[in-house]
């Protein structure tokens, strides 16, 4: 009952904390519990592309009503991210944030089971985008979290390790498609198999429930608004000075997300579908298996980008990866059998990094409209809720999904403009390389905490409460 009253549940932003100075070893228990969320939404998004193909050949629906399934998901982002999600985290913080999104995700999971049970499609979107709810609301607060929770150096890296493991959860679900839920079932009759499924959402709701309860009794630091408008005043990339209106790189960056979202689901969405319509005698269980190789490949980018960006600027690396994509998705649309499919492994490999790296960099510098900014930059994964019902409909119409791919290739051109932007206009540039100078949690600047300290005695009566690890994690000091 103790700890019950010392949990307090409403982060005040006006007061900075020592959150904003973690060191990299302070910051691996909180890294690591956020991390297990992006495994989470990994694994249920690779289910949804699973399932895609085996709702068309269940129900006999087109190729354009099936996309419902990632208009549901990603359609209900805005709603989390500009809406309760939002308000929460900025109302309240980071903790209730996750817990509220874990909530709502294993809710969303329980409704999936009468709706599999009754091969309900309509009901199943409708249970998808309360998973998307949920799953948006995690999102909301685990990117800009692993971005700021940590030296402000490393934020690029860290954050694409941390979605790293969301990699690997889409790489699970469909060799859990291909292996268990379809393995004994050929395309006549997939329906059974669709009663599997149902056993391993109930799992995941039973996993989410208790993961909700470790959170909330898990000593996680929160970061306030004055921790964030502290790292970027540090820096010098502080661009929080201008009102929230006029912060047009993060508008950009919101634009790319929408845009290479978008096209990133299309493709994973039909990837199926392109194979077995391009590679002779293949079955949707063979093409699941190759998807789950396609996200292995998506994964294996994803460490890899994040290793070389130890070594080369972050933006460099966004850049050189954003143009590979639109390198190989070209290809895909005019090839068939092995090399199509070549090309669409190649574009995974390099889609890896782009989803984290535009966050990362698009939140560079917000300092006290981080938690608003970021979820706009999330709020723009409803991209995935309306490039692939573009993409299956131009199939539809030409009854071919490889020449289809001609839609997402066209959102990646769109994306593109940002990568250039922030490599080759100084105003974007300029933000992006102060923060990836900064020696905030790497050294100790000595000018953090003594400037907080003067400023804060000045006011007089300001409490400054500290939670990160260590003997001053229990102190409260009034200054």
């Amino acid at each position: 009952m103790k700890f019950l009253q010392r949990t307090k549940f409403k982060a005040d932003d006006s007061v900075r904390t020592r959150a904003a100075e973690l060191t990299l070893k302070q910051s691996l228990y909180p890294i690591f519990l956020v991390t297990i969320l992006f495994f989470l939404w990994g694994f249920s998004y690779g289910l949804i592309d699973t399932l895609n193909k085996h709702f068309q050949n269940v129900l006999g629906i087109t190729r354009a009503r099936s996309a419902g399934l990632q208009a549901a998901y990603f359609g209900s982002y805005p709603l989390a991210s500009l809406g309760h999600a939002n308000w929460i985290l900025r109302r309240y913080g980071f903790k209730p944030t996750f817990i509220w999104g874990l909530c709502i995700y294993g809710i969303g999971c329980l409704v999936t089971w009468p709706c599999l049970v009754y091969q309900s499609f309509g009901g199943f979107c409708a249970a998808t985008f309360i998973i998307g709810n949920g799953l948006g609301s995690l999102e909301t607060a685990a990117n800009p979290y692993i971005t700021i929770c940590g030296p402000p150096k490393y934020s690029e890296i860290r954050i694409n390790i941390s979605q790293a493991f969301n990699g690997i959860g889409t790489v699970v679900a469909p060799v859990l498609a291909s292996y268990v839920f379809f393995v004994h079932v050929d395309d006549s009759d997939p329906a059974n198999a669709l009663k599997s499924v149902q056993w391993v959402y109930l799992a995941i709701a039973c996993f989410v429930f208790v993961l909700a309860v470790v959170f909330f009794f898990s000593p996680i630091p929160e970061i306030t608004d004055a921790d964030m408008a502290f790292q970027a005043e540090e820096t010098h990339a502080n661009t929080a000075v201008k009102p929230f209106r006029k912060q047009y790189r993060l508008f950009h960056a919101t634009f790319a997300q929408f845009c290479y979202t978008g096209a990133q689901v299309a493709i994973a969405g039909y990837f199926i579908n392109y194979v077995t319509e391009s590679r002779a005698g293949t079955t949707s269980a063979t093409a699941s298996a190759f998807l789950a190789g396609a996200q292995g490949a998506f994964t294996a980018g994803r460490f890899a980008g994040s290793a070389l960006m130890k070594f080369i600027r972050p933006r460099y690396v966004y850049l050189v990866y954003m143009t590979m994509i639109i390198v190989f998705i070209a290809p895909s649309i005019t090839q068939r059998g092995n090399t199509g499919m070549s090309m669409l492994f190649l574009t995974l490999f390099f889609e890896s990094i782009i989803f984290p790296t535009t966050v990362a960099l698009g939140m560079r510098g917000l300092g006290k409209y981080s938690k608003r900014g970021s979820g706009f930059i999330v709020g723009a994964v409803s991209g995935g809720a309306c490039v692939p019902p573009l993409l299956g409909a131009v199939a539809d119409m030409h009854n071919s999904t490889p020449l289809a791919m001609v839609v997402p290739m066209s959102f990646f051109v769109a994306a593109w403009s940002y990568a250039l932007c922030v490599n080759f206009v100084p105003a974007y540039r300029a933000p992006i390389d102060s923060m990836a100078a900064a020696k905030i949690g790497v050294q100790d600047t000595g000018s953090g905490e003594d400037r907080a300290s003067d400023s804060d005695a000045e006011k007089g009566g300001v409490h400054m409460s500290e939670h990160i690890s260590g003997a001053d994690n229990k102190q409260v000091r009034d200054l």
